[in-house]
């Protein structure tokens, strides 16, 4: 048994990553949940077997946690398992280079600096991301805990998480060196605390305060089509019958904003953005909104651009120069008001960088066409006509944290998210990524609305509590009155900024350490005793 014992140390940490994940109750084992692997760095000398017991957490970590990826794509899943193992076993190899030539302590920096590092490329749109593993989403399901992140964001969360490890991994050493834990204890004891008590204060300093609250309500629907049934042809009529009726039903004359989930409005060839007025398949639609015109609906949408031949980003099809989009439209009694392009897409399933287009058929789809997205670059805000300055996120894009906060920084008083997590099925995927909306509201206080297509749909407030969130597989809509902050977080105001400190970090830190091993082969080879 001895011989497995790395193995099964190795296999232990991805299982406490997991058990500490949203939505388990067992978040505080997030908190000792690296220590196995430092102490697997401390004890194999061997760098590529390091490697290996690392890949062989971060795939149990990945696997455990994410698995219900497999229910919308098989390729697609084993791909995120292999590919994000691999990218996160970086920042632990270059941990381990940094302890040999800078030493324990600054080889704890390293780890610190590397992992954040990675994170902070992950958020970034490079083909590839995948951030659903960031650490500091760890507390999502514990908002309390993390009210602070209005200003760090969860970069705050993560380095909460690595250096609470290393402490408590240092306190172990200590303690097996010279018996006393007195140093460490305090360290760590101290900084555990210091990050709590903060969101105490945040939270009695919140309940004081009375923003002005809108007089309109927004009505959130959530119509439970099965997602599978949703791409086939012939259903069109009746899905948007099914959303109108369950609208009409709970909406009233105060209802301002009405908000209807992810590719709400889908046709199998796509609707032309320029023509939905002459679309008769909207002829229901456009009824609806003759019927209410105080309202305005903010939905998603799968639609297309028609470009003429001089256009050279535009995708040829049936003769056409045209762009596709899983996108969201603000509609009133007038028409379209402005469109929005979903701009973070879904890695292998609406976007694939250039080195694996190759890979494009293996991939089947959560909703869309394979590779075939086109997106925006602005963060365009949604202007309403009762005062509602949204900003839109469609699925995935309510997990980047420094990215829905430009939308705010521009001045938009709501989060919309629209989604259709049902590609997932009744897994813990749909909970998890509710729960990371909670976030966005607290590192931007602003309210955020969630319209998902089989659930979770709900309204969750500034500080990050969730209401009335309906259950999956459930027809309903929910109504509610909101608060308009103008007010903008540091967050907002600043972005990230522990983590651009953490790329220079790791910019200098790489330099030193480059130049401590050509310094050392220079040294040996300069020095060496001449073969006789």
């Amino acid at each position: 048994m001895k011989k497995f014992t790395n193995l099964f140390i190795a296999i232990g940490c991805g299982l406490l990553l997991w058990a500490a994940w949203p939505v388990s109750p067992l978040t505080l084992l997030i908190f000792v949940a690296w220590v196995p692997l430092l102490w697997l760095e401390s004890r194999v000398t061997s760098r590529k077997k390091f490697f290996g017991l690392t890949y062989i957490t971060m795939f149990i970590w990945n696997v455990s946690t994410t698995w219900w990826i497999w229910n919308a794509s098989e390729p697609g899943a084993l791909a995120a398992f292999f590919a994000n193992s691999l990218i996160m076993c970086l920042p632990w190899l270059g941990y381990k280079a940094a302890k040999k030539w800078l030493g324990e302590t600054m080889g704890y920096v390293s780890l610190i600096a590397f992992w954040m590092c990675f994170e902070y490329i992950h958020l970034r749109d490079w083909g590839l991301s995948w951030p659903w593993l960031t650490l500091g989403n760890a507390f999502a399901t514990h908002t309390e805990w993390v009210q602070w992140y209005e200003y760090t964001g969860t970069s705050g969360g993560t380095l909460w998480v690595l250096l609470s490890n290393i402490l408590i991994f240092a306190w172990i050493n200590e303690y097996n060196r010279i018996g006393r834990t007195r140093k460490y204890f305090v360290l760590m004891a101290s900084w555990l605390l210091l990050l709590v008590i903060p969101s105490v204060v945040i939270n009695l300093a919140a309940k004081k305060e009375s923003p002005p609250v809108v007089t309109t309500n927004i009505v959130v629907v959530q119509p439970n089509i099965d997602p599978y049934e949703k791409v086939s042809t012939g259903t069109f009529e009746a899905q948007l019958q099914k959303l109108i009726v369950t609208t009409e039903k709970t909406m009233d004359d105060n209802t301002g904003l009405v908000v209807w989930p992810e590719t709400a409005l889908y046709m199998a060839n796509g609707i032309r953005e320029t023509e939905m007025k002459q679309n008769d398949f909207l002829n229901p639609l456009w009824s609806f909104l003759q019927r209410h015109p105080h309202i305005s609906l903010f939905t998603g949408i799968e639609s297309y651009r028609a470009f003429d031949r001089s256009t050279k980003t535009s995708q040829d099809f049936n003769g056409c120069h045209v762009e596709y989009y899983n996108g969201s439209v603000l509609l009133d009694s007038s028409g379209p008001r402005s469109f929005y392009h979903k701009s973070m897409l879904v890695p292998g399933v609406e976007t694939l960088p250039w080195f694996l287009k190759f890979l494009s058929k293996w991939f089947d789809k959560f909703g869309g066409t394979t590779a075939g997205y086109s997106k925006q670059n602005e963060r365009t805000v949604l202007e309403e006509k009762h005062g509602y300055r949204i900003a839109p996120a469609i699925c995935y894009e309510s997990i980047y944290g420094e990215y829905m906060s430009r939308y705010v920084k521009n001045g938009a008083n709501l989060i919309c998210v629209v989604t259709n997590d049902g590609w997932w099925k009744k897994t813990p995927g749909h909970k998890q990524h509710m729960n990371y909306a909670r976030l966005r509201a607290i590192e931007t206080r602003t309210w955020v609305t969630r319209s998902a297509n089989t659930g979770i749909s709900c309204f969750i407030d500034p500080q990050g509590r969730v209401h009335q969130p309906q259950p999956y597989d459930t027809q309903a809509a929910i109504k509610m009155k909101v608060t308009l902050e103008s007010k903008k977080t540091f967050f907002v105001k600043y972005g990230d900024i522990i983590s651009k400190l953490m790329l220079g970090i790791s910019g200098l830190l790489l330099v030193w350490v480059i130049y401590l091993k050509v310094m050392d082969q220079w040294f040996k080879k300069k020095f060496s005793a001449p073969k006789k």
